[in-house]
C-alpha cells in the first residue's frame, strides 16, 4: 500500500509515511521496514519517519500524534549529504554544462552559496509537501467512501458472475435440446416432402384419368363454344396421358375409364365435324366477305382442327378436303366474275396492223382509215401510261364504279388490278391456312381453280395483244409484284408470277419482231411522200424506242437493248431508202436532218439517258449538217468556194506555173460584194422553210455563215499575197461587216 501511495500521488517517502499512518492507524512497523528497504535508505536511523516509528515501538503510545511543523523544522539535511557513498565522477563536465545556466549564474551573482540555496529550496519543498498532506487528509473521507463503493461493486460483480455462470450452464442444456429438435424437424420435413411428391403424382394420375360428369355433359349435350373448346383441351390431355405414360397403361383404374374416354372421343369428333362443315358451307353464300368470316369466326375454333388432327385423323382430312373444295369453287367464281367485269372496261390500243412500218392511209373502198389520234397515239408513245408503275400498291379497280363512269382502260391497268387482287387474296389465304390448319401446302390445292381461271383468261388475251408498250409495262408490273411478295415474305405466288413473266416475254418478242419486219419489209413507194419534214413512220419509231428505253432505265435488260439496236439499224436503212426517193441531193440531206433531229428530240423528251442510240443519231445529224452547209454555200457562193478550195492555199512567191492574177480574183470579189447580203437572206429563208425544227434550222444557218466567213477570210488572205492585190481593197467586204450580219441572225435566233 505504501508503494501505491508513492506512485498514485507522486509523493516522496516522508509525505507518504504520514499520510498512510493517518489513513491506517493499524499499520505495523515491520511493514514499514519492508517498504523502506525498497527505497535504498542509507540507514534506518537516518530516516526521520523511521525514528518516529521506533518511538512508537518503544511503547510511547501515549504521546500525541507528531507535530509536523516542529519536527520538520529540526531536520538536518547535512547528515544526508555527509554520506561516504557520494561520487564526484563527471562533476567537472556537469559544472561546465551549468556554467551557461541562467539560474546558476543568477545565484552566483548574488553571492549565495549553493548549499544555502539548496536548503532554501528544500524548505520550500517541505512546506509544499505539508500543504499537500493536509489536502489529502481533508479528502480522506471521500477516499474511504470510494474504497467502500469499490468493495460493494466487487461484491455485486461477484454475484453477477455467479448468476451468469448459471445462465451459461442453462443455455448449454437448451442448445442441446434445440439440436435434437432440429434433427427431428429435418426428418419430419423430409417425410413431408416425400409425401407431397407422392400426393402430387397421385393427384395428377387421378386428374388425368378421372372423367368428371360435367365434362360428359358438355361434350354430349352442349353447343360448340368457348367452354366446349376448353373441355376438348381437357379431354385431349386425358387421351394423351393414357397413350403416353406406360405406368398409366398398366393401371386398373385406366381399364375402367378407358372405354368412357373412347366414347367421349368419338362423340366429340362427330360433333365438331358437323359444326365445322356447317361453318364451311357459310363460305359458299353469295356476297360473303370471306376474309372477315375467316378472321372473326373460323379462327376462334382453330383448336378443333388441332383436336381432329390428333384424335380423329380421318375426320380431319375430310374437313380439310371440304375446305379446299369450298374455297376453290368460291375463289374461282369470284375471279371469273371479276375478270368478266374487267373485260368490259378494256380499251383496245393496237391491232395486228398497228406496226411502225405499216402504211395506214386509206388505199381502197373497204380498207380501214386512220383511227382517232387520241387512241392511236398510245400505240407507240408511252405518255401517261407510265403512271401505272407508280400505282402498284393502289387498291384494285372496282368494276361497277368504273363502268358507271364510262371509263376505259388500257389492258395493263386491268392486268395490274387483277394481280393486285390476286396477291391480296393469296396472301390472306396463305396466312389463314398456316394459322388455322397449320399447313402451307394446301394453298396450291385451293388456288388451282383461280389459277386455271386466270390462265384461261390470258390464253385468250395474249394471242390477240399487239401492244408492245403494254406488254413491256405488264412485264415491269410483274417484277414489281414479285418485289411486293418478297417484302411480305410470302412465297406462295413465286411460281405463278414466274410463269406469267415467262409467257409475257415471248409475246413481247413476237410483237417487237413484227415491228422490226414492218420496217425491213416496208414498201418504200407507198411510204414515200414528197415532203422533207419528218416522216410519220420515223416518228413512230422515235416514240416507240424512247418508250422502251425509258422502261429499261432501271432494269438494264441486255436483250431489250440488243433488240432496240436491231430496230435502229432497220430505221437507218429505211431512212436512206426514203431519202433516195428525192431527186436532189440537197433535199435528201434536208430530209435526213429533219428526221434525225426529230428522233433526237423525242429521245431527249423521254429521258436524259438516250444511250448509244441517241449518240448514233447525233453523230449522223452532225455529218449531214456539214454536208448541207457545204451544199447551201455552193448554191450561193460556188465560184468563191471553188477558188478557195483549189487555189486559196497557193503562195504566189513560190513561182508556180500559173500564178494567181488580179483578173482571176477580181470577178469573185466584186460578185461577193454585190450580192452577199441578198445571198445570206436567201439562205435564211431556205433554212426556215426546209427545217421543221426552228432551233435546228438556226443552228444550221449559223454554221453556214461561220463557214462562209472562213472561206471569205481565206480569200482575203490570198489577195494580200497577190502582186497589186491592194487595188481590190475597195471592193473587199470587211470582216467586221460580215460578223455584224452573222450576229444579226444570231439575235433572231
Amino acid at each position: 500500500s505504501l508503494h501505491f501511495f508513492f506512485f498514485l500521488f507522486g509523493l516522496n517517502h516522508h509525505t507518504s509515511f504520514f499520510l498512510f499512518r493517518e489513513l491506517n492507524p493499524n499499520l505495523k512497523i515491520s511493514d514499514l521496514f519492508l517498504a523502506l528497504h525498497g527505497y535504498q535508505c542509507r540507514s534506518v536511523e537516518s530516516c526521520w519517519f523511521v525514528q518516529v516509528a521506533m518511538v512508537e515501538v518503544a511503547g510511547n503510545t501515549s504521546k500525541p500524534f507528531l507535530d509536523l511543523g516542529s519536527f520538520v523544522g529540526d531536520l538536518n539535511v547535512d547528515d544526508e549529504t555527509a554520506s561516504d557513498d557520494i561520487s564526484l565522477e563527471g562533476l567537472e563536465e556537469e559544472l561546465q554544462e551549468c556554467q551557461a545556466d541562467d539560474v546558476v549564474a543568477n545565484i552566483l551573482s548574488k553571492g549565495t552559496t549553493l548549499r544555502e540555496y539548496t536548503k532554501g529550496v528544500e524548505n520550500n519543498l517541505r512546506q509544499v509537501e505539508l500543504d499537500s498532506i493536509q489536502d489529502y487528509i481533508k479528502e480522506s473521507d471521500n477516499l474511504v467512501s470510494l474504497h467502500d463503493q469499490i468493495r460493494d461493486c466487487d461484491m455485486i460483480l461477484s454475484q453477477m458472475e455467479t448468476l451468469l455462470s448459471g445462465f451459461q450452464a442453462e443455455i448449454g442444456s437448451i442448445s442441446s435440446d434445440i439440436k435434437i429438435l432440429q434433427e427431428k424437424s429435418m426428418d419430419m420435413g423430409l417425410r413431408l416432402k416425400n409425401r407431397k411428391v407422392a400426393e402430387s403424382k397421385l393427384a395428377k394420375f387421378v386428374e388425368d384419368i378421372v372423367v368428371p360428369p360435367r365434362m360428359i355433359d358438355i361434350i354430349v349435350d352442349e353447343e360448340v363454344n368457348e367452354e366446349y373448346m376448353r373441355t376438348l383441351e381437357s379431354l385431349s390431355k386425358k387421351l394423351k396421358c393414357a397413350d403416353a405414360d406406360p405406368t398409366v397403361k398398366t393401371s386398373k383404374a385406366l381399364k375402367d375409364v378407358q372405354p368412357e374416354l373412347e366414347k367421349l372421343r368419338q362423340k366429340a369428333v362427330s360433333k365438331v365435324f358437323d359444326f365445322m362443315v356447317q361453318k364451311l358451307y357459310a363460305l359458299r353464300k353469295p356476297k360473303t366477305n370471306i376474309q372477315i368470316l375467316q378472321q372473326s369466326v373460323l379462327l376462334k375454333y382453330k383448336y378443333i382442327l388441332s383436336f381432329l388432327k390428333e384424335h380423329g385423323k380421318e375426320v380431319y382430312l375430310e374437313v380439310r378436303a371440304a375446305y379446299i373444295d369450298t374455297m376453290n369453287k368460291v375463289l374461282s367464281a369470284q375471279f371469273r366474275a371479276y375478270i368478266q367485269a374487267l373485260e368490259k372496261l378494256q380499251l383496245d390500243i393496237a391491232t395486228s396492223n398497228d406496226l411502225i412500218g405499216v402504211e395506214t392511209r386509206s388505199t381502197g373502198l373497204f380498207s380501214r382509215g386512220r383511227e382517232p389520234l387520241k387512241n392511236r397515239s398510245a400505240v407507240f408513245a408511252l405518255g401517261e401510261r407510265i403512271n401505272i408503275l407508280k400505282e402498284i400498291d393502289e387498291p384494285p379497280l372496282i368494276p361497277h364504279i368504273a363502268e358507271a363512269s364510262s371509263k376505259k382502260y388500257p389492258y395493263e391497268v386491268l392486268f395490274r388490278s387483277l394481280h393486285k387482287l390476286l396477291m391480296d387474296t393469296a396472301s390472306s389465304e396463305y396466312l389463314f391456312c398456316d394459322d388455322f390448319f397449320g399447313e402451307q401446302t394446301m394453298f396450291h390445292d385451293i388456288f388451282a381453280g383461280p389459277f386455271s381461271v386466270i390462265d384461261e383468261h390470258f390464253g385468250t388475251i395474249l394471242p390477240n395483244n399487239f401492244d408492245a408498250i403494254g406488254l413491256m409495262l405488264m412485264i415491269r408490273i410483274i417484277h414489281q409484284h414479285q418485289l411486293v411478295m418478297s417484302r411480305r415474305r410470302i412465297p406462295c405466288l413465286d411460281s405463278y408470277l414466274d410463269k406469267v413473266n415467262i409467257a409475257l416475254w415471248p409475246r413481247f418478242k413476237m410483237v417487237f419482231d413484227l415491228h422490226l419486219h414492218s420496217l425491213r419489209n416496208a414498201n418504200i413507194r407507198t411510204l414515200w411522200e414528197d415532203d422533207v419534214h419528218p416522216h410519220y413512220v420515223i416518228r413512230r419509231y422515235a416514240e416507240f424506242s424512247a418508250s422502251l428505253i425509258h422502261l429499261n432505265v432501271e432494269y438494264k435488260d441486255g436483250q431489250l437493248e440488243l433488240n432496240l439496236e436491231r430496230l435502229r439499224m432497220a430505221v437507218d436503212d429505211l431512212l436512206v431508202k426514203l431519202s433516195q426517193m428525192f431527186s436532189k441531193q440537197k433535199l435528201q440531206t434536208v430530209f435526213l436532218i429533219n428526221n434525225y433531229d426529230m428522233i433526237i428530240s423525242v429521245l431527249k423528251e423521254a429521258g436524259p439517258d438516250g444511250g448509244r442510240i441517241q449518240q448514233h443519231f447525233e453523230e449522223l445529224l452532225k455529218n449531214n449538217t456539214a454536208i448541207f452547209v457545204e451544199e447551201l454555200l455552193l448554191e450561193h457562193f460556188n465560184d468563191l468556194i471553188k477558188f478557195v478550195k483549189t487555189r486559196g492555199s497557193e503562195d504566189p512567191s513560190t513561182g508556180t506555173e500559173r500564178p494567181i492574177t488580179i483578173a482571176e480574183v477580181e470577178p469573185i470579189v466584186k460578185d461577193f460584194a454585190s450580192r452577199w447580203k441578198a445571198a445570206i437572206e436567201l439562205m435564211h429563208n431556205d433554212v426556215i422553210t426546209s427545217f421543221s425544227n426552228f432551233l435546228c434550222g438556226m443552228d444550221i444557218l449559223r454554221a453556214a455563215l461561220t463557214q462562209l466567213l472562213l472561206y471569205y477570210t481565206r480569200l482575203s488572205d490570198c489577195i494580200k499575197r497577190i502582186n497589186g492585190g491592194s487595188t481590190l481593197n475597195k471592193d473587199l467586204v470587211s470582216i467586221s461587216s460580215i460578223m455584224y450580219e452573222i450576229r444579226k441572225y444570231s439575235r433572231t435566233f
